[in-house]
């Protein structure tokens, strides 16, 4: 009985001994494991730094990819202020932007306009200025700047076409010369009109005055919505639809309407065809 007692005692002994055991080992891969979370988690915060970037990176990507039509319209939204900043460079004092386009053809910059003077450019004070028409009218007229600006103005496209062979494509606004002539009251016997300029002041060129009513010719105050500067015939210039570039007075401080057909311009007294159509041939035979 004792010896049964003891057994007992002995596999009691055992089955503690073999529990402690199990205990030590368990307590030991709990530690193992606490390392490896403890590793883990050092591993993940040190890693941390590298996977910012990338998510950096992803944000970056997402402001280039996702808002495409964003980062489209800032782009044009650039372009337009850097084309709007070039243009703001061709402005005059009034700050007026230069057109570009107009009924759906380009234009050519006020800058690459090519221009002629016969003794450099004429300076006009806009603030003394004034305008007379006179001949062959009822009521000569003699007008301020501001009430040429106060005529409804028309605005044209044209072709100014050199006889030199060059031209370039504008925007040109300004009163019709039959709106003027109106006021002014013009006589049966007038055949033709004569621009008296600055430079030239006995006679620059003419027109047919059939001519400029048929076609509605305009003197043009303003070039692709600038006003006119100095170098291109400040306060106006005569927009002559169709004819060789001579024909496009500038400068001019007098228009006479007269009947004497048999007028000749400055270049015209030098063989320079007096009709002057694009089409035609540009001296007289």
């Amino acid at each position: 009985m004792k010896f049964k007692y003891r057994l007992f005692y002995i596999i009691f002994i055992l089955t503690l001994i073999a529990v402690l055991t199990a205990l030590v080992a368990c307590t030991g891969s709990s530690a193992t494991t606490t390392t490896k979370l403890s590793s883990t988690t050092t591993t993940t915060i040190t890693s941390r730094p590298t996977t910012m970037p990338s998510y950096t990176s992803t944000a970056t990507s997402n402001s280039t990819t996702l808002p495409t039509s964003q980062t489209t319209t800032r782009t044009t939204t650039s372009t337009t202020v850097s084309t709007s900043a070039t243009t703001i460079t061709t402005t005059n004092a009034n700050h007026e932007i230069e057109a570009t386009e107009f009924q759906g053809k380009q234009l050519t910059p006020m800058s690459k306009q090519l221009n002629n003077a016969l003794s450099g450019t004429q300076y006009i004070d806009p603030a003394t200025y004034t305008l007379t028409v006179d001949g062959l009218v009822d009521h000569p007229l003699t007008l301020t700047y501001a009430q040429l600006q106060a005529y409804p103005q028309i605005s044209q496209l044209m072709d100014l076409d050199c006889v030199e062979g060059w031209n370039f494509t504008a925007k040109w606004t300004g009163p019709m010369l039959s709106a003027i002539f109106a006021d002014a009251g013009v006589k049966p016997g007038a055949k033709i009109v004569i621009f008296h300029t600055a430079d030239v002041p006995e006679g620059y060129s003419s027109l047919d005055l059939s001519y400029i009513n048929s076609n509605q010719i305009i003197i043009a105050l303003k070039d692709n919505d600038l006003t006119l500067p100095a170098e291109r015939g400040f306060p106006f210039q005569v927009a002559a639809m169709s004819k060789f570039g001579y024909k496009w007075s500038k400068w001019v401080t007098r228009i006479e309407l007269s009947s004497d057909t048999s007028f000749l311009g400055y270049w015209e007294g030098y063989g320079y065809n007096n009709n002057a159509d694009i089409n035609g041939p540009a001296f007289s035979p």
